[in-house]
């Protein structure tokens, strides 16, 4: 969108950080052009640094990007990143989310609903990611986020965890006097979202907060949601020239899971659900809180200390696998670190030393199913479930005259599992699982851009679900924890080049380009056997793809967007034997075929246009595609690409003194055509014939209000 006051250089700036220009406008502190990329600020890495100094593919999305859409879950703001596979799995907030391959494994199957893995997710810097790995999304909605930071790269280094990457998400509108704010949509297939958000400026402080309610009738059977979750912060500055900062997150959340169908019943009636799922009545009802408390403190003119502090309760039920399941979790946690400033030999180092504790445990009981899919009588299993992420780091980012920089680090991790089971207490068990995961980068600033590479080894621990043993075939006697697992361990190398041109007046008046290149190794690949009952750690995957953002701003107030992610993802080495072929003697050499979950192809587009006549209207074309890909390792189960096309139209005016309103409409899957949204890994079979596709939600319209005061 045209903003005729704002310098065309500037304005690409923001277009290639995917933020909005007012930010940039904010963040601009000195008029020299030659320094303007730097306005946009990214901390996704540890360290607040302009993208002219990260050796790291980054993508920074602020709200514009999904506003008047339903906003229920991520895939709507994630979608447009190169490298992300971001994909609702029938409308609600049940995503499945990748980054470069990692986590395309994490949803799909049962005990994954509502969750992802291998990929670190933050909600105002604190982590939202389980010490396992696993990711759950109850407290993420779309209206309460103001900005989204996607570290594409290994993030292991900097958070542990984190080896698909680092979402970080910040809820803190920019504001500088008190605001109030009420939208209420209305959409296909009984959406109902009524969103209340304000905020207070206190002298130098800031207080704000956000609730929402949403409910959802579903478009499959058995498919129906409700959300109600509010967050909320304060931040205030101390007399010692620090800040500190409260930040209240809670959520309540109901969903149904429709579950997967064969490609007949695909076909025949996309709406269906699964008969099992719908007679069991499997759903999930997730009730949790956080409190985090935030502490930076300068000290002196070069040096500075951060904290950070969190408690998380969870109370968990759901009915899964003819069972009905309780689940009491305590998850807490902190960080802190030390940053200091040291010239030396013409050098410039910035140095970040600290540590971070993560601790999960609680109860696990499992019942029969009583009448309705209630609670039964009987009480099948209790146990306890913990584990815990200890993690050291230093990062030295080291700048080298005015154009290079470059940056060191590693980082130590001890994560552990402890498993009671209160009824057999021979099953107790214990693992832990260590690793130094090092990486290095350089940034150089030439031409206008920069050019960057860097090299960065991670860790993922199985995450929680995945830890459970075979029934059959287990070397030595039977525990809580499966002992066929192993951490998964990975590499990365990958080089990349931001630059930004300003071309003029003419029909192009200026163009962004983020591309990158990347090869990973995985080691340990987590494999999903029986739907998703047992895992096991397979042997070497290489992943390797290009990745590509282009945006362009055009005459006439027209903006051009366009990314893609083309990739390949084999495995090099993966052998199953006997055990999990259910054929004794039997063994099968997988090596060379195509890695589960992954499309090789990712395109995402769209056209916005604001005419310079009317700058309070917006209209929007954008278009996704997903290529082909495989469901099973043995690659034998297609899954079909597809093309969705979306639009929408907005229009904003001041209604009366500091009040304005905005409406908008929004077209989801324009051309209403069918497609399948997700699929399971690996997936149960019935006669023969596999359960493994979830279809995409059909066309679906969104109308939306949004009243808005300012004084």
């Amino acid at each position: 969108m045209p903003f005729p006051h704002v310098p065309l250089r500037l304005r690409l700036v923001a277009l290639l950080g995917l933020v909005p220009i007012g930010t940039a406008v904010a963040q601009t502190v000195a008029p020299d052009t030659s320094r303007r990329l730097e306005t946009v600020v990214v901390t996704a890495h540890r360290e607040p640094r302009s993208l002219t100094q990260v050796p790291f593919a980054v993508s920074v999305v602020s709200a514009d990007r999904w506003a008047g859409r339903s906003g229920f879950s991520l895939d709507q703001a994630l979608a447009s990143v190169p490298g992300v596979v971001a994909l609702s799995r029938y409308g609600t907030h049940d995503i499945r989310l990748t980054i470069r391959g990692f986590g395309a494994r994490g949803a799909g199957d049962r005990s994954n609903a509502g969750t992802s893995r291998g990929i670190r997710v933050l909600l105002d810097g604190i982590p939202e990611t389980e010490p396992d790995g696993r990711t759950a999304f109850d407290q993420i909605d779309l209206a309460a986020i103001e900005r989204i930071e996607v570290l594409r790269s290994n993030g292991s280094a900097a958070y542990g965890n984190a080896a698909g990457g680092i979402v970080s998400l910040s809820s803190m509108p920019s504001f500088d006097r008190r605001f109030s704010e009420l939208t209420t949509q209305r959409g296909g297939f009984g959406l109902q979202r009524a969103v209340v958000r304000g905020g207070v400026a206190l002298g130098e402080g800031k207080v704000w907060g956000a609730v929402t309610r949403t409910t959802f009738g579903g478009w499959r059977e058995h498919s129906d949601a409700s959300r109600t979750q509010m967050i909320g912060g304060a931040i205030a500055p101390l007399p010692s020239g620090g800040r500190l900062g409260v930040q209240l997150a809670a959520a309540g959340n109901r969903f149904r899971i429709p579950g997967p169908l064969t490609p007949a019943q695909t076909d025949a009636d996309p709406a269906q659900a699964n008969a099992i799922y719908a007679a069991r009545d499997e759903r999930r009802f997730n009730r949790l809180m956080r409190l985090g408390l935030t502490l930076d403190q300068p000290i002196g003119e070069t040096q500075d200390l951060s904290a950070m502090l969190f408690v998380n309760p969870k109370a968990l039920q759901r009915s899964e696998r003819n069972t009905f399941r309780d689940f009491t979790r305590y998850h807490t946690g902190g960080s802190l670190s030390w940053g200091g400033r040291i010239a030396r030999g013409g050098l410039t180092h910035r140095l970040r030393i600290g540590g971070d504790f993560a601790f999960q445990d609680g109860a696990i009981q499992f019942y029969t199913l009583g009448p309705g899919s209630t609670r039964g009588t009987t009480l099948l299993t209790n146990k306890g479930e913990g584990a815990q992420n200890a993690g050291l780091f230093v990062q030295d980012e080291i700048r080298v005259g005015e154009r290079v920089t470059v940056l060191l680090g590693a980082r130590y991790d001890d994560i552990g599992y402890f498993y009671r089971d209160f009824i057999a207490p021979a099953l107790d068990d214990r693992r832990r699982f260590t690793q130094v995961t090092p990486r290095a980068g350089l940034s150089w600033r030439v031409g206008g851009g920069t050019l960057y590479a860097s090299y960065g080894r991670g860790i993922e621990a199985p995450a929680g679900n995945e830890t459970d043993p075979p029934e059959l075939g287990l070397p030595t006697p039977l525990t809580a924890l499966n002992p066929l697992l192993d951490p998964i361990r990975s590499r990365t190398v990958e080089a990349g080049m931001r630059r930004t041109l300003a071309l003029g007046e003419g029909a192009v008046r200026g163009i962004s380009v983020d591309a990158a290149l990347y090869h990973t190794q995985v080691r340990g690949e987590p494999v999903p056997y029986n739907g998703g009952r047992f895992y096991l750690t397979a042997g070497q995957v290489t992943r390797r793809g290009i990745e590509l953002s282009i945006l362009a701003d055009l005459a006439a107030g027209v903006l051009a967007q366009v990314s893609g992610t083309f990739s390949r993802n084999t495995y090099d080495r993966y052998r199953v034997d006997s055990t999990y072929l259910g054929a004794p003697g039997a063994s099968l050499v997988l090596d060379g075929n195509r890695v589960a979950g992954l499309p090789g192809r990712v395109v995402n587009a769209s056209l916005a246009w604001r005419p310079p006549a009317a700058e309070w209207l917006g209209v929007e074309l954008g278009a996704q595609h997903l290529g082909s890909h495989v469901a099973d390792d043995r690659n034998l189960v297609p899954v079909p690409g597809f093309t969705v096309l979306r639009a929408a139209i907005s229009g904003e005016r001041v209604v009366s003194r500091g009040v304005s309103a905005r409406a908008t409409l929004a077209v989801e899957n324009l051309a209403d055509r069918r497609f399948i949204g997700s699929a399971f890994i690996n997936p149960d079979y019935a006669g023969g014939v596999p359960l493994v596709y979830e279809p995409g939600l059909p066309r679906q319209v969104v109308l939306g209000l949004t009243l808005r005061r300012a004084r």
